[in-house]
């Protein structure tokens, strides 16, 4: 029964901001808090301590997206300059990853670089990285020309490629050199953009991987399918690509036990860890990508 639930109704219900209004009362529930690691930033250090004692380095990420004002954009910046703050002030070992419609990406171009501006120039203040979020494939376009404007003064700056956009493979070829996170992708996208297959898509991961290593680039495989991450691993020991040039990268609450056998294997292990109250879009698209994600819900929900 849970496998039925439809995709596409989750990904519907994540754009749901009379849905998200309400979530940010209700608090972590229905089984959020298992892949969100807490509602603040000072809950969210603590998390990402016990992850760096495990030997994982981590990236943070003060949830929340399509602000509709630039009081809420200025606002999202300055959050996102406290948790560089804090995370300098406690030497945790993680990055900062940022969504940019919540810095004003939809409400005005200039202002939101501005504000990204801000947010990377703490960063290298601090020594530290900021990726970019990518979100769905009506700002891919916008997200890379930023970046691109941001890497003339700045060179910590990254970003995310997601495998199930057509324009990926051409994406890689022009951004080798910059460091890259690699994705399958979790928004629903139409067919004129992106590819509807299952197979397609990790076809196509598998290409743009091999793509952004073969150019020597640091490249971030965000995946928490063992097929592919042992596919990865076969191909830099067959292309001699040293470890220091990749990571493996998962979400908070995933694959536990996988992430710490990476890590006594000797490669690099970073968890993505959200954390905030404006938690709904982003936990309503973690239960699309796989029925079994459901399941996290259901425990919440009954264990409430």
């Amino acid at each position: 029964m849970i496998e039925a639930i439809s995709k596409n109704f989750f990904l519907r219900v994540s754009q749901s901001k009379k849905l998200n209004k309400a979530a940010q009362k209700w608090g972590l529930r229905f089984g959020a808090s298992q892949v969100v690691a807490g509602d603040n930033l000072e809950t969210a250090i603590v998390k990402v301590n016990e992850l760096n004692r495990k030997g994982l380095k981590c990236t943070l990420d003060h949830l929340g997206e399509f602000v509709s004002s630039k009081e809420e954009a200025s606002a999202a910046t300055e959050y996102c300059l406290r948790t560089l703050d804090a995370m300098e002030k406690s030497k945790v070992d993680g990055n900062l990853s940022v969504k940019m419609t919540q810095l004003g990406l939809d409400i005005d171009y200039k202002f939101c670089l501005e504000n990204m501006k801000k947010i990377v120039s703490r960063a290298k203040k601090y020594g530290n990285f900021v990726r970019i979020d990518m979100e769905d494939s009506s700002r891919t376009q916008i997200t890379l020309n930023i970046l691109k404007e941001l890497q003339r003064e700045y060179d910590n700056v990254g970003t995310v490629i997601q495998a199930y956009l057509y324009r990926s493979e051409k994406d890689i070829k022009d951004l080798a050199g910059v460091p890259l996170r690699l994705v399958k992708g979790a928004y629903k996208e139409p067919v004129d953009v992106a590819f509807q297959e299952k197979q397609q898509v990790n076809d196509n991961y598998l290409r743009i991987i091999k793509a952004h290593l073969l150019s020597g680039s640091y490249t971030a495989i965000a995946s928490h399918d063992h097929t592919i991450i042992e596919k990865v691993k076969q191909f830099v020991k067959q292309e001699n690509i040293p470890n220091s040039q990749f990571e493996f990268q998962f979400l908070y609450g995933f694959r536990n036990e996988l992430q710490l056998s990476l890590v006594k294997e000797g490669y690099t292990v970073r968890v993505y860890v959200p954390f905030g109250n404006d938690w709904f879009g982003y936990f309503m698209r973690r239960l699309a990508e796989r029925p079994q994600n459901i399941g996290f819900a259901l425990r919440g929900f009954f264990n409430k």
